[in-house]
């Protein structure tokens, strides 16, 4: 081998080396695109659960706040005493707990044996009797603060109690109540991540079963980052819907 030939094979063996390693890091750069694709639609998979939650507790909530809203303000001081207890138990013990008593009580309690199936319907119950107790305060604070004269000045119209209620004082409460109701409907949505101590598989849940799997806290970050898109469409729906209603000023 002349002098003349061993620079051209050292370059050449350099030139062999890049491209193997060019084309090392670009396998390893798709896997990782794969990767993360894959675990982007794991996780989509399960926001579909934790909506599904957040709604269902939204729908059964309200109401059932309302409800115990009207109980709390009874002339009846054993109704009273009742719900005034009630919202005071769901407030101040942990939603974790709650979740375990009525997904366990049928069994101890009753001697009823419990299926998957009653999985998810004991998750959305936990979560409706929770928050139907912060609601319901809420509630009564919005009732509480329109003014007397305008019960009196239905009265004086011919108005039923129901209609008073309903057709005038109820609009108010509702323009009144829903900054501190958007503030409970975003802590929803991160409290659906508790449903993971029934062992339901919602997206928080999944992600940390993916970060265990892949050793890696890539899946946690992502599902922040779904919880916080979530959250900017809750907050601004209600955003909308206080503007709509400006015109109870």
């Amino acid at each position: 081998m002349t002098k003349w030939q061993r620079p051209l094979q050292r370059k050449d063996s350099g030139l062999v080396l890049s491209m193997g390693t060019f084309w090392g890091n670009g396998r390893k750069g798709m896997g990782t695109a794969m990767k993360m694709e894959t675990i982007f639609f794991q996780l989509l998979k399960g926001m579909g659960a934790t909506v599904e939650i957040f709604f269902l507790t939204l729908l059964f909530s309200l109401p059932l706040g309302l409800a115990l809203a009207f109980c709390r303000m009874s002339r009846r001081k054993w109704l009273q005493g009742i719900s005034k207890l009630y919202i005071s138990v769901m407030r101040g013990t942990p939603l974790m707990l709650q979740l375990i008593v009525v997904y366990f009580s049928p069994y101890y309690i009753f001697g009823v044996k419990i299926s998957a199936g009653y999985r998810f319907g004991a998750v959305i119950l936990a979560f409706a009797l929770n928050y139907a107790a912060y609601f319901a305060e809420i509630y009564r604070a919005g009732i509480a603060s329109i003014p007397v004269g305008q019960y009196e000045a239905a009265k004086v119209l011919g108005y039923s109690r129901g209609q008073t209620f309903f057709k005038i004082i109820l609009p108010q409460v509702v323009k009144r109540i829903l900054p501190p109701v958007t503030n409970e409907t975003i802590t929803l949505v991160k409290d659906t991540s508790l449903a993971f101590v029934l062992a339901q598989a919602e997206m928080f849940t999944i992600a940390k079963q993916i970060a265990a799997k892949e050793t890696s806290v890539t899946p946690l970050m992502a599902a922040g980052v779904f919880y916080y898109i979530f959250n900017l469409a809750v907050a601004g729906g209600m955003e909308c819907l206080e503007k709509r209603l400006d015109y109870y000023r």
